[in-house]
């Protein structure tokens, strides 16, 4: 083989090898930092901690104790509001980078509006990030990460989404306690309750106490003595008392929720026995009709038919909850009796 021949294959082997280089770093996202821009943590199942914070003084730290996870150390948190975030955190990725001309208003914007987030594993920070506010289309979230070496934030914020939802992300970092407070007031299996007392302070006669024996064995009770039951009723109320939720808690520094603790007086009071014989008492409120309500139902409504305000928890907690889900609970004793 000549020289010139040699020279000629080496010169093009080099510029065969430039062009493959060329290309596969055109299809990465060479301007973006991989280390600026890792947000996303996907081992959710060894998270036992996260803490959320606000520029406007809103803090919620939710912490995973013997399996359950535990609010400001001392409520439940609701099942829906950390598995969404898990998934955030586990999902989220980098749209694109900031550009030159932006960069310098969305860092000021987040200077003074943003939400950071701390994220520890097995007592450790592994990620810490802010969540600032959604693009202008709404379908992007900007968001800079923090350097855990040096506890300086990167100076690059990028636009992050998840793939395949249409949204922006920061309604997700909530710091908002009662919006992370669990929701469940009533929730046993038929075979944990040892008795179920209704009383309907507005229809005393009506009121009724059920006694569980057994699951085959049950006793109906009002104040005139006891009465003949349809087991196939009994039964069916019975298995009511499983994950039942308000619809939202209410704040106690709510002007309502003082109120109601002063002056309002229950339409009726439920107390649920379990076998260890702890009680579990819901106090039921009315709800003034919305406005308008009675327009729309053609109905003089004296109180809201949709919702009511329940008092629980040892009387500590008040909540608003809905006739679709408490009313099958709120009967009266004639529920019971067997059919004609």
């Amino acid at each position: 083989m000549k020289k010139s021949t040699i020279i000629i294959l080496t010169v093009l082997i080099a510029l065969a090898g430039l062009s493959i280089y060329i290309y596969k770093s055109k299809g990465k996202t060479s301007t973006i930092d991989k280390e600026a821009s890792s947000f996303k943590y996907k081992d959710t199942a060894s998270i036992d901690k996260i803490f959320l914070a606000d520029k406007d003084g809103g803090q919620v730290l939710v912490e995973k104790k013997e399996g359950r996870w535990i609010l400001n150390g001392k409520h439940n948190v609701r099942p829906d509001v950390i598995e969404l975030l898990l998934y955030t955190i586990a999902s989220v990725e980098v749209r694109s980078p900031v550009s030159k001309n932006g960069k310098n208003s969305v860092i000021k914007i987040m200077s003074s509006k943003s939400t950071k987030i701390e994220i520890y594993s097995k007592g450790e920070k592994v990620k810490q990030y802010f969540v600032g506010h959604p693009t202008q289309d709404h379908f992007g979230t900007y968001m800079i990460l923090t350097n855990l070496e040096t506890g300086e934030n990167y100076e690059e914020p990028f636009i992050t989404h998840i793939p395949g939802f249409d949204g922006f992300l920061s309604t997700r970092y909530n710091t908002a306690e009662i919006d992370w407070r669990d929701r469940l007031l009533i929730n046993y299996r038929p075979p944990q309750i040892k008795q179920i007392k209704l009383e309907l302070h507005e229809m005393p006669d009506s009121s009724f106490i059920v006694d569980l024996f057994s699951m085959q064995r049950f006793g109906l009770k009002t104040k005139k003595g006891s009465l003949p039951y349809d087991e196939a009723s009994m039964k069916q109320y019975i298995a009511y008392f499983q994950n039942v939720n308000c619809e939202f808690v209410l704040d106690k520094k709510d002007r309502l929720v003082d109120s109601l603790s002063k002056s309002a007086v229950p339409f009726a009071t439920l107390t649920i026995t379990d076998r260890n014989d702890k009680n579990n008492v819901c106090e039921f409120f009315h709800k003034q009709v919305v406005p308008g309500k009675n327009e729309e139902y053609g109905i003089n409504y004296k109180y809201d038919p949709d919702r009511l305000f329940v008092k629980y928890n040892d009387g500590k907690e008040y909540g608003v909850a809905q006739f679709y889900v408490f009313g099958k609970i709120l009967q009266t004793y004639r529920y019971f009796l067997p059919q004609k």
